[in-house]
Formats: structure tokens, sequence, C-alpha cells
């Protein structure tokens, strides 16, 4: 298994009284999130007050804190912005979606450092590897779990024997993986695992097989109404974790293992295995009938597979809800939302690259 990070320097992350579940915010690694859109943020003394409907819904102090992430549309107060400025806080607004909209700094020397220490990172080869190393377990491991699970909430609808020797052979590539001497061998791997996993995909699919049966992972274009979900969530959840980047101060164009290319985000590319499986896998296989079916698909000529207004629209509202659910963070031991996980986890990389952890603490899901 990866390595497991140290927690000393950065803090557990809290809830307080006024910063828990029912109020719409919550802070985690001195970060404070205030998910709800609603919400208008000011200042008072040394206090960040939250406001909604004008009601004050809660406060903290600005010296614990050093972000603030609102998905609001309300905004904040120019005596807050200011008063973030002076401390070195940064102040990141996003849609209530997720989608990265601008961060505000005051003295930018602490995000250069940061971007300067994520450049060096990528060009030493030692390090670069680790850290896609444990991007790839966290893929591999999650994936196995998630195998894992299906046998054991449904043994009497899946082939519980097929999956299970599945799920053995990713035990044995995290072995190898954790071992490997190279991007190149650690691509393989990944794509050994893939492989085994996708084998057994369509097992785990329970309802209306005959219009979502699953052959194997294509895309560009998908061609059958399961990848095309798929290919469709993944880019959600693709655009999140960059936005998830982008907030913390981290650049999403350079990547550990994904290669660089204009316009790619190479890193929310890598930072998006380990949560492929557990998050976007499992909420598209949670998808009844009442919301898809066959008639929400088109095929063109060339054999893609195109999905349609509806069903896209569906699928968002869906994937919003899906962002509300809360687990347990691993790392943490913090409950969290779902959609707050990219955030978490941009975080810790931003921490481990600051060098405040040994090494950068996965996703690791059970």
């Amino acid at each position: 298994m990866p390595s497991k990070a140290r927690k000393s320097r950065i803090g557990k992350g809290i809830s307080e009284t006024g910063a828990g579940g029912g109020t719409g915010m919550k802070k985690l690694l001195n970060t404070l999130y205030v998910t709800s859109e609603n919400s208008y943020l000011g200042l008072d003394g040394e206090n960040i007050v939250v406001f909604e409907d004008n009601k004050e819904k809660g406060r903290l102090p600005l010296h614990n804190l050093e972000g603030i992430v609102s998905f609001g549309y309300r905004g904040v107060s120019p005596a807050l912005m200011g008063g973030c400025a002076e401390r070195n806080i940064s102040l990141c607004f996003m849609t209530p979606q997720g989608k990265f909209l601008a961060r505000v700094t005051g003295k930018t020397r602490g995000n250069v450092l940061l971007r300067e220490q994520q450049y060096v990172s990528c060009l030493d080869s030692a390090v670069s590897l680790e850290i896609a190393k444990n991007c790839i377990l966290g893929k591999v491991y999650n994936a196995r779990w998630v195998l894992e699970r299906c046998v054991r909430d449904h043994s009497m609808q899946v082939d519980a024997d097929k999956i299970k020797i599945a799920s053995e052979k990713l035990k044995h590539t995290l072995g190898l993986i954790q071992t490997c001497e190279s991007k190149a061998q650690l691509r393989g791997f990944e794509g050994e695992a893939a492989s085994v996993y996708f084998g057994v995909f369509d097992e785990m699919i329970l309802q209306q097989k005959k219009d979502f049966s699953f052959q194997g992972r294509n895309k560009r274009p998908p061609l059958d109404n399961m990848n095309a979900m798929l290919s469709f969530v993944y880019t959600l959840l693709t655009n999140t974790i960059a936005s998830s980047l982008e907030c913390v101060g981290l650049d999403p164009y350079v990547g550990y293992l994904h290669t660089e290319r204009p316009g790619r985000v190479s890193l929310a590319l890598d930072m998006i295995e380990e949560l492929r499986a557990v998050l976007a896998d499992r909420f598209v296989l949670s998808l009844n009938k009442k919301i898809v079916n066959g008639k929400n698909f088109t095929k063109k000529e060339n054999g893609a597979v195109l999905m349609d207004d509806e069903l896209r629209k569906k699928l968002l509202v869906e994937w919003q809800k899906k962002k509300k659910e809360t687990i347990t963070h691993p790392f943490l031991k913090e409950k969290v939302e779902w959609g707050m996980v990219p955030y978490v986890q941009a975080m810790l990389l931003a921490r481990y690259l600051r060098g405040d952890l040994d090494s950068y603490p996965v996703f690791l899901w059970k």
C-alpha cells in the first residue's frame, strides 16, 4: 500500500461551532468551504461571517485560515476581500456546480513557491514516479474494492467467482506497482489492471442489461450506451479536479504521469485515476431506468453513440445529488461530501509539495 503520510504541521480537518453541516460551512485543512450557493461572506473585526437571507449562519476567526472557497453567486464584501489579501489568505470563487471562476490572493510569493515546487518535482524523476505510483495505486486499490463491494452486496445477481478472480489479479498488480522502477512499467501495469477491471465490468451492470451491455472500454468516440455515460461523467469529474487544483494554486496542466500537451489538464488526469472507479463508475452503475434508458441514445453512421440533451440534463442533476452525499475521508477521518473530495486531495498534494507531508496521501476507499 502507499506509504502513510504524517499529519504533523497541517492539523486534522475539523468542524467547528458555526462551521458544521447545517450551515453550508466546512473547515478542512485550514481551508473554509462555503457550499451554500445563497451565502454572502462578510468581515466583522477578525472574523469571517457567513450570511444567508440576511441572517448570520456562522463565523470563524480569520487567523485560523489559509484559504476560503465559496460555491455561491452572491460574493463577498470588499472588506473581507481586503482582509484576506492583507493576511495572504487565498479566496477562491466557484460556481455551485464546481466550475472554477477566479482566485484572489494578496502577495503572490506563496503561490509562486508552490508552483515552483510543482515544476521542480515534475522534473525530478524519483519524486515524479513516486507521485504517479501513488495515483495508480489508488486507482487499482479502489477498483478492486468496487469489485469486492459488488460481490458483497449482489452475490446472487453476479458471477461472484469471476469477479473474485479479477479482484485477486488486481491485488497482485498492487504489489507490482509498488516495486516498479519506471513510468513505462507503471503504464504497463495500469493498462493490465484496467483490462482486468473492465473485463468484469459488465457483471456489475444489474439493470437494463440489453440496453447497457458492456464489451470493453472505448472512447473517442464511445461505441455503446454505457461508454457514452462513462465518458461524460469522467469529463465532469476531470473538470472538477482541474478546478480544485486551480483553487489551491497548482497548475492543472503540468502532471506526473500523463504527458503534457497544449490544452491538456495533465495533473487533473493524473488525479482522476484514484476516483474513477469509486466515484464515477459507481455513480453510473447506480442509475436506474427512471433516469436513463436506451431511448436516450443515438448511434451515428461512424458507430459513435451520443446521449440526448434530456439525459445530459438528468445526469447533471443526479451528479449534483451524488456530490452532496457524505463519506468519512480515509486520511482526514472527517465526514466530507463526495463533491469536496477532489478539493481535499488537491490540498493534500499541495501540502506534500510544500514539505508538510512525507508523501501524497492518495484517496483509498473501502
